[in-house]
C-alpha cells in the first residue's frame, strides 16, 4: 500500500486538464492503470492477471512462475492488448473484487487513484461507488453532483433516479444514448417540479404556465423554450436532427441546477 506522498499530503494537485480522452485508452493510460493498481495499492502480479483474465475471457499462461518478471510482464501484455473498453471494464472488476473481497477501504482508495488520475490527464470519466460514468466540463460536474446531493436528501428519489439514467445513457460505449439523455434529465425537472407544486400528472409545460412563480423570471420562459427543444429532439425526434453530446451535455447541467434550485425551494419552506 502506498505512503501518503507530499502532494497529498499538502494538498497539492493540477488542475483539471481538458477532456480529450472518451472512446479509447491510450498505452499511456493503460500502463498508469496496472501501475496505479501494483505500485500504489501494493496489489501482486498474480492477482491482478486473474482480475485480467477474468474480464478478458482468457487463461492464464501456465508456463509463467515468476511473479516478476513474468507474470508482470504477462499482465503488461494482456492490458495493452485488448481492446480499449475492457481497461474501463478490468479497473471496475478490479474495485468490485477488492469491495466484495472485504478490503472496501482498498476499494475506495482505488476509486481515489482512478479518479485523480482522470482528471489530471483529462480522460472523461469518474468512478462513482465503483462505477465509471461520464463527466463532462466542471460547470456541468458541479451542477450534477450538487443535484444529486439535494435531491437524494430531499427524499426526490423519482427525480435522482431520472438523473442517474440520463448519466447512465451518456455514459452507454462505445456510443451515448443522447436522446435518451435529454429525455431523462428533462424527466428529472418534471418529476421535481410535479413534486413541489402537488400534480402528479401535469407535464413540466402545463406546470410552467400555471405556476408563474415556479422559477424566477425570465429563468421560466427560457426553460418553457428549453422542455419544447427537449420534447423534439429527446422524445418525438426528427428525421436529421440528431442532438450532439454537447447540446445534451447543457441539457442534463441546467436541468440538474434546475432540480436543485426547486429541491432547495421547498426544503427552505419545511
Amino acid at each position: 500500500m502506498e505512503e501518503e506522498r507530499f502532494s497529498r499530503r499538502f494538498g497539492h494537485r493540477p488542475e483539471d486538464a481538458e477532456i480529450t480522452i472518451r472512446e479509447g485508452a491510450p498505452d499511456e493510460v493503460r500502463g498508469a492503470v496496472l501501475k496505479m493498481a501494483e505500485g500504489d495499492l501494493g496489489l501482486s502480479p498474480k492477482y491482478l492477471r486473474d482480475v485480467l483474465c477474468t474480464v478478458l475471457r482468457k487463461l492464464p499462461d501456465q508456463s509463467n512462475w515468476s511473479v516478476y518478471p513474468n507474470i508482470w510482464e504477462e499482465c503488461q501484455n494482456l492490458i495493452g492488448e485488448c481492446l480499449w473498453y475492457k481497461v474501463y471494464d478490468f479497473i471496475e472488476a478490479l474495485y468490485l473484487g477488492l469491495k466484495n473481497s472485504g478490503n472496501p477501504e482498498m476499494a475506495t482508495r482505488w476509486e481515489e487513484l482512478i479518479n485523480e488520475y482522470f482528471f489530471e490527464v483529462g480522460i472523461g470519466w469518474q468512478m462513482i461507488q465503483g462505477q465509471l460514468e461520464t463527466r463532462g466540463p466542471e460547470a456541468f460536474a458541479v451542477s450534477v453532483d450538487s443535484a444529486r446531493k439535494t435531491l437524494e436528501e430531499g427524499g426526490f428519489d423519482t427525480s435522482r433516479r431520472e438523473i442517474h439514467e440520463a448519466l447512465r445513457d451518456l455514459s452507454r460505449r462505445p456510443d451515448p444514448d443522447l436522446t435518451g439523455t435529454i429525455h431523462h434529465a428533462m424527466a428529472a425537472l418534471e418529476c421535481t417540479a410535479r413534486e413541489i407544486t402537488g400534480n402528479p400528472s401535469a407535464t413540466l409545460g402545463e406546470i410552467l404556465k400555471r405556476c408563474s412563480d415556479l422559477l424566477p423570471k425570465p429563468l421560466d420562459e427560457a426553460i418553457t423554450k428549453l422542455w419544447g427543444y427537449a420534447s423534439e429532439t429527446g422524445r418525438h425526434l426528427r428525421e436529421g436532427r440528431t442532438p450532439r453530446r454537447s447540446e445534451a451535455e447543457l441539457i442534463v447541467g441546467v436541468a440538474s441546477s434546475c432540480c436543485t434550485y426547486l429541491a432547495g425551494k421547498i426544503r427552505d419552506v419545511r
